[in-house]
This record gives structure tokens, C-alpha cells and sequence, in this order.
């Protein structure tokens, strides 16, 4: 644990004196489950497709892990303008790299949304979601500004436009739908007009019924959810199953039996596995660490003065919220299943990243600060005697 005195002035005593520590250590809590699960879902799979346990799997899994945890602590040391400029040259990048995704990226199971560079399978558009959200939340922000004439409003549209039409022709539509949500959820916090809102919730509805009637995939999906006779269903058949055989404790570590014949145990669908090995105890105790960090985060909102960190913030929380709601739903048999990733507890080097990232900002914006607007700080925090005075708000 760290101890720094209330007087000390560096840049890690007084981020760790205006940091909110509750919500860092829930992160901290779902990382090292991500430990854990890898443990106990990745040697198995590993070597149902012949490759080394060791290797293929977990030890790469825990420098994923590893570099999330010192990226999301780094990015958290960042001021509101720091995160802003930060967002917007990752957003730039992250369009570009995906956009770069229908060219030359590699095509798996019908869908082009990876990188291929040494060690790892990029996708860039895991990147994507948090910069976009800080980046819109911006945009909205300025164009409510008194006096503004920038559209924000309409620039925040144009680019999530442009981002549905990479996103669609990958094509990613679970991924188009967390932003839509991310990007509505944003506009309704900001009390845009009940047109514009309406718009883009319509917008939204429009999204997934045209992806019902375009994408087989989806339909399948759809059907499958509604009448698991009408076809496929053996993961989320087997998922269930898992469950039940975990009952309230679990079988035991390693005991499990789903992560033997689940494709998609280590990622997708790793829920199962905890049901299975550590039971209902453990699950519950991932989902309410999910909750705590979503409803502390938007407590912590509900004071903020500043509408740029509340909207971006608003919109980190949403996503990160929905993402774990979409595993753990698809993974129970809620609803249809998504190849979504469990935040910092599944497999991926993409998503651990970019959920760092997000976490990451969220830590930094949500920072207790000296009354300040946010694009005009140059730092979070003031001297640490201000501090030890309660002058903090």
C-alpha cells in the first residue's frame, strides 16, 4: 500500500491525495480477477488447439494485464485539458487505424477488424470507444458554452456518422451499438434539444433494426436467443450447464469442466468458468465490483461543475457499464449473444488496453480539484497544505 504524507508535493503524493482510491482499488479487484481467471481458463484452452499453455495464453495475458494496470495509473496523472488533448490525438489515430481495418486488415470469421503486428492482433476500434467519448463529450460541451459559436453538437454527430460507417462496413455492429449508447447517453446528460436526442436515439433504434435486417449474423443471433432449437446454441448451452455445476461455491479451482470443451471459455464467454470453478459467491462479487464503479463514479458526477468532465465521464461509465452488462447477460442467456469481452477479467490485449485507457480517464477527470474550469487547468491539484486544510471540494 502507499503512503504518502498529506504534505508531500510530487506529482505521486498528490495524485494519490485527490485520486479517488475506492473506486481504483474495485479496478485493481477486477484486474487480479483477470489474473485468476486466466489461471484458470487458459491452459486448457491453449492446449485444446495444441499450442503452450504457458506461452500461448497466460503469461502473455499478464503483461497485457501488467501494462494496463501502469497505463491506467499514468493516464490518471493527467489534468481535464491533459485528458482532452490526450483523447483527441488517440481519436485521430484510432479513426484512422480502423478505417486502415477495411484495407489491409485480416479477415476472421467474415469480419475485418484487426492489425496484424508482431506479438499481437491490433483492434483498433477497442481504442476507439473511449476516445470518442471524451472526444464528443468535448465537442457537446463547447458548443454549450455561453456566447460559442462552435457546432459542437453537430461536429459530435458528424463524427459519430463517420464512425458508424467504418464500424458498419467491418463489420462491428455489437461495437456500433455500445457507441451509439455511449454518444446518446452523453447527449441526454447534456439536456440537448428533445429533437436532437430524439434523433439520435432514432438514430440508434434505426442501427439495430437495419443490422436485423442486413447482417445473417445478427438475425441468426436474434433467432437463436428466442428459440435455441432454431440453431446453434451449444456455447450458451454449455454455459448454463456451467453454472449449474458451480452452484453457490463452486467445484474448486481447476476443477472445472466448461473451459475443456468452450471455445471461447478464456474470453467470451470466461463468466462461465468463474460460475463453474468459483460459484455464485464469486460472481456476484465481480458483478457488484461493476456496480460499485459505475454508481460511485456517477455519484462523484452528480457534484461536478464542469459540463465537459461530467459528459465525459457520463460517457467512460456508460460504456464500460454496458460492456460488462453484455458479457454477463449473453453469457446467462439474457440476450443474444455478443463477442464482447468482460472489462480487465477476459482475454484480449486490445480490450484490456483500451478499457485502461478509459479507466484511466475516467480516474483523472473524476479527481478532486480546486475550483477551476477544466480546460483551464493546467493541473488537477494545488499545494498540499490546501489539502491537509480541507480546502479540497
Amino acid at each position: 500500500m502507499m503512503a504518502f504524507s498529506r504534505a508531500d508535493t510530487s506529482i505521486l503524493g498528490r495524485w494519490w491525495w485527490t485520486v479517488d482510491r475506492w473506486t481504483l482499488a474495485a479496478l485493481l479487484a477486477l484486474i487480479g480477477f483477470g489474473y485468476v481467471m486466466m489461471l484458470a481458463a487458459s491452459p486448457a484452452v491453449a492446449e485444446r488447439i495444441g499450442a503452450s499453455s504457458r506461452h500461448m495464453f497466460f503469461f502473455r495475458q499478464v503483461v497485457y494485464l501488467m501494462a494496463a494496470t501502469g497505463l491506467m495509473v499514468a493516464v490518471s496523472l493527467l489534468s481535464p485539458r491533459g485528458v482532452r488533448r490526450f483523447a483527441l490525438a488517440g481519436f485521430a489515430v484510432a479513426l484512422l487505424l480502423t478505417a486502415a481495418t477495411l484495407v489491409v486488415g485480416t479477415e476472421i470469421k467474415g469480419a475485418r477488424r484487426w492489425l496484424p503486428i508482431p506479438g499481437m492482433s491490433l483492434q483498433p476500434s477497442e481504442f476507439l470507444k473511449p476516445f470518442f467519448a471524451v472526444v464528443a463529450a468535448w465537442l457537446i460541451a463547447e458548443g454549450k458554452m455561453p456566447g460559442s459559436k462552435v457546432w459542437g453538437a453537430s461536429i459530435a454527430l458528424g463524427l459519430f456518422l463517420a464512425v458508424g460507417a467504418i464500424l458498419k462496413g467491418q463489420p462491428d455492429i455489437g461495437m456500433l451499438l455500445v457507441v451509439a449508447a455511449v454518444f446518446f447517453a452523453q447527449f441526454f446528460v447534456a439536456g440537448m434539444n428533445l429533437f436532437l436526442v430524439g434523433a439520435v436515439g432514432g438514430i440508434g433504434i434505426a442501427g439495430a433494426v437495419g443490422a436485423y435486417l442486413l447482417f445473417p449474423h445478427v438475425q441468426s443471433r436474434v433467432h437463436r436467443f428466442l428459440d435455441p432449437t432454431s440453431g446453434d446454441s451449444y456455447q450458451v448451452s454449455v454455459a448454463m450447464e456451467a453454472f449449474a455445476n458451480g452452484g453457490l461455491l463452486g467445484r474448486g479451482p481447476g476443477e472445472g469442466r466448461v473451459k475443456n470443451v468452450l471455445p471461447d471459455a478464456h474470453a467470451d464467454f470466461v463468466f462461465a468458468v468463474a460460475g463453474e470453478e468459483f460459484g455464485l459467491v464469486i460472481c456476484m462479487v465481480i458483478l457488484v465490483l461493476f456496480a460499485f464503479v459505475v454508481v460511485r463514479g456517477l455519484m462523484r458526477l452528480l457534484s461536478e461543475g464542469d459540463l465537459f468532465v461530467m459528459l465525459a465521464g457520463t460517457g467512460l461509465l456508460t460504456q464500460f457499464g454496458l460492456q460488462a452488462f453484455v458479457n454477463m447477460a449473453s453469457t446467462l442467456h439474457l440476450i443474444p449473444t455478443k463477442g464482447m469481452t468482460l472489462p480487465f477479467v477476459s482475454y484480449g490485449g486490445s480490450s484490456v488496453l483500451a478499457i485502461a485507457i478509459g479507466m484511466g480517464m475516467l480516474l483523472a477527470l473524476t479527481r478532486r480539484r480546486i475550483g477551476a474550469r477544466a480546460g483551464d487547468a493546467a493541473e488537477d491539484t494545488s499545494a498540499a497544505p490546501m489539502m491537509a486544510a480541507g480546502g479540497l471540494r
